[in-house]
């Protein structure tokens, strides 16, 4: 029997997966560190959340934790975890010191989830009408925050390969550093239960909390919705995700099949029922859940080459890729139309999800290279001068800005 290890996970937010990508993906590391006996504490400064999933439930302690808090050191210190797990570079922005001060031998990951800097170089370009190139990427305040917790952190885990060569390729990041975890599929399908004729209609999801999915959603509505009303008359498109605001449903139009549902109980549910899904992403980072979702659920899909990055090549997609509205439309239309393209592109998605995010393909050597790690911490972290620097560095300035906050909330 495996001798247990203790895990803490500090959560930027708690864990909503059946609101966000990012729920999910981080219910499938807990998932995995407790198939390999890690005893898990998931901790967070955030409000609890009516989404949120039940952490007890699931064999998780949950700890509530204060920033700017010396109330931290002593939880920790208690704790003595083997694995500290950031969600997030924030949190490690702002917890990783402390870290490091009480549980200096404890392996500190980093979860980027995506990374920040790209979506946002991304989203400051297509708003100022440029294409975006890699080079931009250091002109972003963000990109400098992120990238010093990444040289902090003993190992920091992304999710897509297109983002381990822009670390490796633009800010020289040592390979060491970087680890390749996409997601992680328990039992891939290799066929729906639901038929082309038993569906109808299209889907768009994703949280609206997150600017690309908003962003999306209005590009749907303003140009890529009417030119498919045009041809599919009695369409209707449902929109679906967490945390929508007035101005999300103020889009909300019968009369034009524009219909605006709000956070969806259950993914499965609402996209297993459609006959496409539409994801006219034009900035952002990462995978995309919701189109590894459709592939899962057996849904073809229409997306952007920004959608479609570090799952598979534009030609190679379960459904369409088009950049331009009126290709998108043409493309949603024919998907939809045409049972045989329908059929085809379902089959190419379950040998994708298959191909690409089996678990059973990255979960041992993952754990194995957290075990290595611990083992030979100290050396790596020997090889890592711009780490040790950077942390030298942060931890000065941080702990002081962080115990001055603490004082003068004192007060």
């Amino acid at each position: 029997m495996k001798k247990s290890k203790k895990m803490l996970i500090i959560g930027k937010v708690w864990p909503e997966p059946n609101s966000s990508a990012a729920g999910s993906r981080m219910m499938e590391l807990i998932d995995i560190f407790q198939q390999d006996s890690y005893k898990i504490t998931f901790a967070s400064a955030a409000s609890d959340s009516e989404f949120a999933i039940d952490l007890n439930s699931i064999g998780v302690h949950k700890s509530s934790i204060c920033m700017n808090n010396s109330s931290f050191n002593k939880f920790i210190r208690d704790l003595q975890p083997d694995v500290v797990m950031f969600d997030r570079f924030m949190t490690e922005e702002q917890f990783g010191w402390r870290v490091a001060e009480e549980c200096p031998d404890a392996v500190r990951i980093l979860d980027t989830e995506d990374l920040h800097c790209l979506r946002s170089a991304r989203q400051h370009a297509w708003k100022s009408g440029q294409n975006f190139t890699p080079e931009m990427l250091p002109d972003e305040e963000v990109a400098k925050r992120e990238i010093a917790s990444i040289y902090r952190c003993d190992l920091s885990l992304i999710i897509s390969e297109f983002e381990i060569e822009l670390l490796q390729n633009q800010f020289k990041i040592p390979e060491n550093l970087l680890y390749y975890l996409p997601f992680l599929m328990d039992d891939v399908p290799s066929k729906s239960a639901v038929s082309f004729d038993e569906r109808s209609d299209f889907v768009s999801i994703g949280n609206f909390l997150h600017e690309p999915n908003w962003n999306a959603v209005l590009w749907l509505k303003e140009e890529i919705w009417p030119l498919i009303r045009k041809e599919l008359p009695s369409a209707k498109l449902n929109i679906y995700g967490a945390y929508p605001s007035q101005k999300v449903h103020q889009l909300h139009n019968p009369k034009e099949g524009f219909l605006v549902h709000g956070w969806a109980e259950s993914a499965e549910e609402v996209i297993s029922k459609a006959r496409v899904l539409l994801a006219p992403l034009r900035f952002g980072a990462g995978l995309k859940g919701k189109l590894a979702d459709a592939m899962r659920f057996g849904t073809p899909s229409v997306t952007t080459t920004i959608g479609a990055e570090g799952i598979a090549e534009p030609k190679k997609w379960p459904g369409a890729v088009a950049d331009d509205a009126v290709e998108f439309a043409k493309c949603a239309v024919d998907l939809h139309e045409n049972r045989e393209k329908w059929k085809t592109s379902q089959q190419t998605g379950f040998k994708l999800l298959k191909q690409n995010f089996d678990k059973a393909k990255f979960a041992d050597n993952f754990l194995n290279r957290v075990a290595d790690l611990h083992e030979n911490l100290q050396n790596q972290r020997k090889k890592n001068f711009t780490g040790s620097m950077l942390m030298h560095h942060y931890q000065q300035g941080t702990k002081y800005m962080s115990k001055w906050i603490e004082e003068k909330n004192k007060h």
